[in-house]
């Protein structure tokens, strides 16, 4: 027995005990007696039994890998069973990238001028087209407590500029809350 076949055994368990692990079955693993096998470019290549289509995998030097098992005969795809499990990896970070929603907040103050309004709009407006929601608060301090109804008319001016902008559903509506308002906004 050669150096390199022995250096190539444990490799050949790893393989094996993480395909047990993320239930995508290989080679000898796969339990059903005839399977569809697609090759490694793609190509149909019909449905033959098991032990056939391991055998046509190990002479081009690759893995029976078991893509479904939804169907019957279950599909098999005929390659390499590192790239096969990275292409999964890349799927999901892919779809945990696209389902993440951040919670970013825009503070009014009080005393803010339309201008300084319609800037924070354009900056709510970026951060709806990203797909993140906006939490609009306006803090309140001392004498502005009592100034409640003011307070409300600056952040509804402030929801129908954003509106003219990009449209807008409210998650959570208008709050009074100890420090102030504030309310939850997303894209629609």
């Amino acid at each position: 027995m050669d150096p390199s076949s022995i250096s190539a055994i444990p490799h050949i368990l790893i393989l094996k005990k993480q395909a047990l692990q993320n239930k995508v079955l290989i080679n000898n693993y796969i339990k059903a007696k005839e399977v569809r096998v697609i090759s490694e470019t793609g190509e149909q290549l019909g449905v033959m039994d098991i032990f056939l289509a391991i055998d046509l995998a190990k002479t081009k030097s690759l893995d029976l890998i078991q893509v479904t098992e939804k169907v019957e005969p279950p599909v098999c795809r005929i390659g390499d069973y590192g790239k096969y499990l990275y292409s999964l990896q890349k799927k999901e970070r892919k779809a945990k990238i696209k389902t993440r929603t951040e919670l970013k907040e825009i503070r009014l103050g009080f005393n803010i001028s339309v201008h300084d309004l319609e800037t924070k709009a354009k900056q709510a407006e970026g951060f709806l087209k990203d797909g993140d929601k906006i939490k609009v608060s306006m803090v309140l301090k001392g004498r502005e407590k009592a100034m409640g109804e003011f307070a409300k008319n600056k952040i509804i001016s402030f929801l129908e500029t954003i509106d003219k902008l990009i449209s807008i559903k409210v998650e959570r509506e208008l709050k009074r809350e100890p420090k102030g308002f504030t309310m939850i906004v997303s894209k629609e």
